[in-house]
């Protein structure tokens, strides 16, 4: 009967001690990183182009590898994180309306980055099928759809979407960059496709309008299309003429490295890996 109140006496000084220990070890690591500030993240806010990782049994490995996916390989990881947000089938209507931009800008911190690239989905229809799309243009016009659930939604423009990145991000203290759609493997009289009809121009307007960083990404891969030839690009697209391959993302992705180490002030130069280094400056402009 005495073994007991003893035993319970000896554990609970081992468990304040136990507790004192913890407690200060809690005490060091928390001043460990208060004195290591926590490195800037690099964002990337798109669809399968940039989403698709390749490991998709449904067409086999490597067949369809977004530009996301060899994209951080061109950062040195101590200094900067790289977190591919981007969700295919997504566009930056529904990117919105799924909820998928409201958990990236949870965790988006001041200094942090955001890569905004849509369009493939938006000319998608509106109220039928996919129910993806978003109205055209850069305006304020809207549309009310009513979903089968008996939710209302009300639908803007692309660029007023993009807006909405733009402004969501600047109020977190981060910096916002556009980027203008990936190019399709469509060809016309020798020449590759540019901008996916409007969407290239538009992604600019909004870029223009609210005075933010723009990289030209439908102008820099064509033109690197255009020097590689048609027949080399068809390799890129094994399955359309919309997702590339591990090779073809590879190509993407120094692209859009190109045209951020062209922005003014070059705002990505002590985040580069070597390998980032490598990569030649490009002109990011719309032209």
């Amino acid at each position: 009967m005495l073994s007991r109140p003893f035993l319970s006496r000896t554990s609970l000084y081992a468990s304040m001690v136990a507790a004192l220990i913890l407690g200060l070890a809690g005490v060091s690591v928390a001043r460990a990183q208060a004195s290591q500030p926590s490195i800037p993240t690099l964002f990337i806010v798109g669809d399968s182009t940039a989403h698709i990782t390749g490991n998709e049994q449904k067409y086999g490995a490597k067949k369809r590898v977004g530009w996301g996916t060899p994209f951080a390989a061109y950062f040195d990881p101590s200094k900067i994180r790289v977190v591919n947000a981007a969700s295919a089938g997504r566009s930056s209507r529904t990117f919105m309306r799924e909820g998928k931009w409201a958990h990236v800008l949870r965790q988006v911190k001041p200094g942090d980055f955001v890569l905004v690239q849509f369009g493939h989905n938006d000319p998608g229809g509106v109220g039928t099928g996919k129910d993806r799309g978003s109205l055209h243009g850069t305006g304020n016009e809207t549309q009310t759809v009513r979903h089968p659930d008996g939710s209302v939604e009300i639908v803007h423009t692309f660029g007023w979407y993009l807006r909405k990145y733009v402004t969501d991000t600047r109020a977190k203290g981060a910096i916002p960059i556009i980027l203008s759609v990936t190019p399709r493997n469509i060809w016309t009289k020798g020449k590759p496709e540019e901008g996916l009809g409007h969407y290239r121009q538009w992604a600019h307007e909004v870029a223009e309008q609210q005075h933010v960083l723009f990289v030209d990404i439908s102008r820099i891969v064509s033109e690197d299309y255009a020097k590689l030839g048609q027949q080399k690009v068809a390799t890129f697209f094994p399955l359309d003429h919309t997702h590339t391959d591990r090779q073809g993302a590879g190509v993407v992705a120094r692209c859009v490295v190109a045209g951020l180490k062209g922005l003014p002030h070059h705002p990505f130069q002590r985040y580069l890996s070597a390998k980032g280094k490598s990569i030649p400056v490009t002109a990011p402009g719309y032209r």
